[in-house]
């Protein structure tokens, strides 16, 4: 195992991955795995906004669910630049997800779903505020 810190630009992908993960595990009919997915794909990309954001976090701010939330809160959500609605959609995927992991219990197919959704709103919010946009191929980096 490495050592290395991921980018946030890895971190995205990750998140993608976890996503698209979650899709899959909805469609065969596995809400609690696509819970779980669904909240990595959030706190994965929550990761990559923090890093690119240059808020004043370590490295590993993602080495603990509560930390990395607790600071996504203070440093992006608080005094912005991102909306309280998607601090609230972190915070209510951690909570499902501690019902789909821990608990004796399995999420609902619809909160389940409705997770996933979110999950994908998540992702694209961060990545719109935070990643530089990905140069469109028929302009050569061209700016006009």
């Amino acid at each position: 195992m490495s050592n290395r810190q991921l980018t946030p630009e890895a971190l995205m992908v990750k998140a993608n991955t976890a996503y698209s993960s979650a899709r899959a595990l909805l469609e065969l009919g596995d809400v609690d795995g696509a819970a779980n997915r669904a909240y990595y794909a959030m706190f994965d990309a929550a990761r990559a906004a923090l890093l690119a954001s240059n808020a004043p976090v370590e490295p590993d701010v993602g080495r603990t669910h509560s930390g990395l939330i607790g600071a996504f809160g203070n440093y992006l959500v608080k005094n912005g630049p991102v909306s309280k609605d998607m601090g609230r959609l972190l915070n209510r995927a951690h909570e499902v997800r501690q019902i789909a992991d821990y608990k004796g219990d399995s999420v609902e197919p619809a909160d389940a779903k409705e997770m996933v959704a979110q999950a994908a709103t998540f992702i694209a919010a961060m990545r719109a505020e935070f990643m530089p946009p990905e140069p469109d191929d028929g302009d050569y980096g061209v700016t006009r």
